[in-house]
């Protein structure tokens, strides 16, 4: 069999997979944000931190909420981290440094997992279990929570309330992510993934001195890092790792992981507005671009040029034999269409174009399918821009699921759609004018453009990939990515709600003959276009300079 014919298969297999799954967890997460029933453990957890789960809030109060969380999360892994030195299951490690404990703990918060660290070398057991793997689970559900309160926005009316925080949270990882993750961090183990806190072991001879790994309960962890879509790695390799990754059934089921609650929770969004032929439009123009990501991808590693690529059957380079070009690229389409950040691959190494697909799956927002309820609510505020530009070109007042798109929504969502934008050209322009952050590059030229670029483009984008090249660990990088970081989660949020409290409280607008059908393929092409358009707009330039000239001189 060809490495391209199976790379097809895989692909085949895992978009059946997905197939089997959409309907029963979409309709499962419709339920658990829909349930006004409290199971005793959450009723537990609502009096351990005092929260009235009963209790609607408008979109400030909800909103404080998020921001109230996250920043005693930050405090919390924060001195986690460094006071590792004197916890018990520290394996011997110091306290992490101040700037990359900051580095650390924005990172995992805003579900970006990006590590300026080797995971084997700088985290005992009580930081990766009680820390790390716990920010895993309560980011992802903070995610879902605010896409749940945008899509409440448009399903309810005349009323500014968009449920409760707490119990969103609450329900989101006891009756969602947990029963998923022990699932799935069942079949790991079976696949040859480890789980355990043994300590630090020597493995054997390694180019003439012993190599040293230690154990942990790493399948648990990276069950929750694919399904949060967090992406963060117990060992430096990362998903390229045995210990995490052993085979390629487990590399493919990992995807699965990955794309899995993004892609069903269309289903639930169609649920909860009482119309599934929306959530199927959404689901299509996700689907569609993730495709074309992926064909494109492998279409680049297959058929570069040059001796040793033709020799390899493609671009080998930086790519794991267990899994060949073909899953590699499937699972870094993946990674980077969602704000996963694990890789399975050097990223670095990819042909130019190839990284170019890679930064610019990031840098369409992370929307297709995007992160677990970030990626949801990221196409929404697309498909309200989408309604807004057809709106303009009939000359009517634009309308989406029975209400106005107005002055005030169209602000908020195009506040959202260039916080991000600003936040990686800035830094990126002022790390390669700088000479300090310029040291830290291990490439010159367009790649080592390129490094920075994606640097901060999987930052600000809560992606947590890197193209690995980039000495990241340094006072510069750890202080200026943890900033884009919270940022790039943060500030769009506030404007998610605000937007989804200014939808809430409006009448519902009846259909006409002049409405335009957002449920329809046509609508689905105009998404497509409206967001290749913004993002070509807004990245080409630094597109230009970095993936794609290398692209086109090699």
């Amino acid at each position: 069999m060809s490495p391209v014919l199976a790379g097809v298969l895989q692909l085949l297999a895992l978009i059946a997979a997905l197939a089997l799954a959409y309907r029963p967890l979409g309709d499962h997460m419709d339920r658990v944000y829909s349930s006004e029933r409290h199971y005793k453990p959450e009723k537990w957890i609502y009096k351990a931190i005092g929260a009235n789960p009963n209790a609607e809030m408008r979109w400030p109060a909800y909103l404080r909420g998020v921001l109230a969380f996250s920043a005693v999360s930050v405090l919390f892994l924060y001195g986690l981290q460094r006071a590792q030195g004197i916890l018990p299951g520290s394996l011997g490690f110091s306290a992490i440094d101040p700037d990359q404990a900051f580095n650390t703990a924005a990172s995992f918060v805003a579900n970006t997992n990006w590590q300026s660290y080797y995971g084997e070398q700088a985290m005992g057991h009580v930081v990766q279990t009680g820390g790390l793997a716990v920010q895993n689970f309560v980011s992802a559900a903070v995610g879902m929570a605010v896409a749940v309160a945008l899509v409440r926005g448009f399903a309810r009316s005349r009323t500014g309330e968009l449920g409760n925080f707490w119990s969103d949270l609450v329900r989101g990882t006891v009756r969602i992510l947990l029963p998923l993750s022990v699932i799935g961090a069942i079949v790991l183990v079976a696949c040859g993934a480890i789980q355990n806190f043994a300590g630090i072991h020597e493995v054997g001879q390694f180019m003439g001195g012993t190599q040293q790994w230690n154990g942990g309960a790493v399948a648990s962890q990276e069950v929750i890092k694919e399904l949060g879509t967090n992406g963060g790695g117990y060992f430096n390799a990362n998903s390229a790792h045995p210990f995490e990754n052993p085979t390629p059934f487990s590399n493919l089921f990992e995807v699965f992981l990955i794309l899995l609650i993004p892609f069903a929770m269309t289903r639930t969004f169609g649920r909860m507005v009482g119309n599934l032929r929306q959530g199927y439009a959404i689901l299509a123009t996700m689907g569609i671009i993730w495709i074309v990501f992926t064909g494109l991808m492998m279409w680049t590693e297959f058929t570069h040029h040059g001796p040793a690529l033709d020799a390899a059957g493609g671009a080998m380079e930086g790519k794991e034999t267990r899994y060949g070009i073909a899953a590699s690229s499937i699972f870094s389409v993946a990674t980077t269409l969602t704000s996963t950040g694990a890789v399975n691959s050097f990223h670095s190494s990819y042909t130019g174009l190839g990284g170019g697909i890679q930064l610019l799956g990031m840098q369409l927002g992370e929307i297709a399918p995007g992160g677990v309820g970030s990626g949801l609510y990221g196409m929404l505020i697309m498909a309200i821009i989408a309604v807004f530009i057809a709106g303009l070109m009939v000359g009517r007042t634009p309308e989406y699921l029975g209400k106005k798109i107005g002055t005030r929504q169209i602000k908020f969502a195009a506040c959202y759609i260039l916080i991000t934008p600003a936040l990686v050209l800035c830094f990126t322009a002022a790390a390669m004018a700088l000479p300090t952050p310029g040291n830290s590059m291990t490439n010159s030229g367009a790649h080592g453009f390129s490094e920075i670029l994606y640097a901060y483009t999987s930052g600000a984008n809560n992606n947590g990939s890197a193209f690995a090249g980039l000495n990241a660990d340094t006072q510069w990088f750890n202080s200026t990515v943890g900033i884009a970081m919270l940022l790039g989660r943060f500030l769009p949020m506030v404007f998610v709600l605000a937007l989804a409290g200014s939808l809430a409280e409006q009448k519902p607008v009846p259909e006409t003959a002049g409405t335009l059908r957002t449920d329809k393929p046509l609508y689905a092409g105009l998404l497509v276009g409206t967001i290749i358009i913004i993002t070509g707009l807004t990245y080409f330039p630094a597109l230009a300079l970095g993936p794609l000239a290398e692209g086109l001189a090699s």
